[in-house]
């Protein structure tokens, strides 16, 4: 099965570890290009390349003020991708819970006093 482009699939954006950055800086207020290249010390060429793919998939939106570029998260499409991992976290948290009662039920009958018999 052929692997969706980059630039139509939020995933495949996001798989980027250099756009989570970018996304990450972002997620507080919206940036100029100049901070997320100062702050994140990449090249600007780079930066807006990320951004420009973060922006077709609809991770990020621009808003122009004369030739400045603002950027920021776009929360509905963030969210898209953020409800699909919560499936995941279900069931890790699942997954540490029966580790955690595993682990306390093994810890429980090796503390057993002796003598003591179930």
């Amino acid at each position: 099965m052929a692997r969706a482009p980059t630039t139509s699939d939020p995933f495949n954006a996001i798989a980027e570890p250099r756009r989570r950055d970018i996304l990450t800086f972002l997620a507080e207020t919206e940036r100029s290009v100049a901070e997320i290249v100062d702050e994140l010390r990449m090249g600007q060429p780079s930066v807006s390349k990320h951004l420009r793919v973060l922006l077709e998939v609809g991770l990020v939106d621009v808003r122009r003020e004369g030739r400045h570029a603002y950027y920021r998260t776009n929360p509905a499409q963030i969210k898209a991708v953020h409800d699909w991992t919560q499936h995941f976290e279900r069931y890790w948290q699942h997954q540490l819970s029966r580790i955690k009662a595993r682990a306390e039920g093994t810890a429980s009958t090796a503390v057993r006093p002796t003598g003591d018999h179930p």
